[in-house]
């Protein structure tokens, strides 16, 4: 299970913001862009200037605003063909550099740090690589969780919400990242083995 799996519903209620997008003149990979320029400047402002720790209440808001980003710009390539090879480029390199980006002011919270952040950041990264290498062996690509780009927004938005909050981390959330770390890890295992799996059920039909 994953959020993920609840993207169609929400992107049935942005479709007519879509169309007018679309209208407009409005381009996926202008979205994607977008999306990307905004991570990355939220992530290092907060990691850079060190603001109260009210302005991690920016984080799950941009979370939220962030999917219907990503659902409009994939709608907009694929249901007003817009679709690129630059476009599906585009849209797995921002996403990773996104979440990196909106990762990083974690390690100034207490008890994470940086050593388990970063650990997160670079799996969180190599599971966007095993999913989109799917097709690379016959597969799709690859969305299985238990943890990913969608439920990884959630989990940091929540916490996002909870620092902004003014809420003291217990000393037992130390434990949270190497636990995020472990889940995106079986993440990573989950795209691989489904996609094995799916590529040899492909070649075993077609050779029947």
């Amino acid at each position: 299970m994953s959020i993920y799996e609840l993207k169609p519903r929400f992107q049935a209620l942005l479709r007519p913001l879509v169309i007018r997008l679309h209208a407009m003149g409005v381009t996926a990979n202008q979205v994607t862009l977008a999306a990307c320029a905004v991570s990355v400047a939220l992530g290092l402002w907060l990691f850079f200037a060190a603001p109260s720790l009210a302005a991690f209440g920016l984080i799950p808001l941009w979370m939220f605003l962030r999917m219907a980003f990503n659902a409009i710009d994939g709608m907009l390539a694929r249901e007003h063909n817009q679709q690129s090879k630059l476009g599906a480029f585009l849209n797995e390199l921002t996403d990773v550099v996104s979440d990196a980006a909106l990762y990083l002011p974690f390690t100034l919270v207490q008890p994470f740090g940086g050593f388990w952040v970063g650990t997160v950041i670079v799996l969180a990264g190599l599971s966007e690589f095993a999913g989109a290498l799917g097709p690379t062996v016959g597969a799709s690509r690859r969305y299985d969780g238990p943890l990913g780009k969608s439920d990884r927004a959630f989990v940091f938005g929540a916490l996002g919400l909870y620092v902004a909050l003014g809420g003291p981390l217990p000393g037992w959330t130390a434990w949270l990242m190497p636990l995020v770390a472990a889940l995106v890890a079986w993440t990573i295992t989950n795209r691989i083995r489904r996609a094995l799996a799916e590529a040899d059920d492909k070649n075993q039909t077609g050779t029947q």
